[in-house]
C-alpha cells in the first residue's frame, strides 16, 4: 500500500473513485483565537496492489500543538479487491468533511494517519495569528 496524496482543501469529493479537489492549504491566519473554521476536508488517496487485497482499518488523529488529541478519532474502513488478475493495481480515497473545526490556539496541528498502530502519514497545519502589518509567513518586502 502507498499513500499517494494527503492533503487538507477547502473541499473535496469522490466521484466513483475520482478524487476531485479545491484548494489545497497547509496554513491558516486567525485574527483571535479560539477560531472556528467554517468548512475544509481532508483528503488520503490510496494505492493498493493485489498483496494487499481486504479489509484496512485506518484510525485518523488531529493532535494539537502539545501532541495531544484535539477531535475524537477517525476510523475509515477501506475493502480493498481487485476484479481480475489483470489488475496490477487500485486506488481508493478517504474524504473527511469537517464542519466548524474549532480551533483553540496557534502552533503546528497534525492529522495522523495509522493503520494497526503505525503511522503511515502525517500532515501538518500550520495555525498562525494574522498580523496586517506582516504577512502571516514573515515580513513583507
Amino acid at each position: 500500500m502507498t499513500v499517494q496524496l494527503a492533503t487538507l482543501c477547502d473541499s473535496a469529493s469522490d466521484y466513483s473513485g475520482k478524487l476531485c479537489i479545491l484548494g489545497a492549504f497547509d496554513t491558516l491566519c486567525a485574527r483571535e483565537f479560539p477560531v472556528v473554521h467554517p468548512h475544509c476536508s481532508l483528503v488520503i488517496r490510496l494505492l493498493f496492489e493485489p498483496m494487499d487485497a481486504g479489509r484496512h482499518q485506518f484510525m485518523i488523529r488531529c493532535l494539537d500543538p502539545g501532541g495531544q488529541e484535539c477531535l475524537p478519532p477517525f476510523d475509515p474502513a477501506v475493502d480493498v479487491s481487485f476484479p481480475s488478475n489483470f489488475v496490477p493495481f487500485v486506488t481508493r480515497n478517504i474524504v473527511l468533511n469537517l464542519q466548524r473545526l474549532r480551533i483553540e490556539k496557534q502552533g503546528v496541528y497534525r492529522w495522523v494517519l495509522e493503520l494497526a498502530g503505525n503511522v503511515l502519514f502525517t500532515i501538518p497545519l500550520r495555525v498562525t495569528l494574522f498580523d496586517e502589518t506582516r504577512s502571516a509567513i514573515g515580513p513583507a518586502g
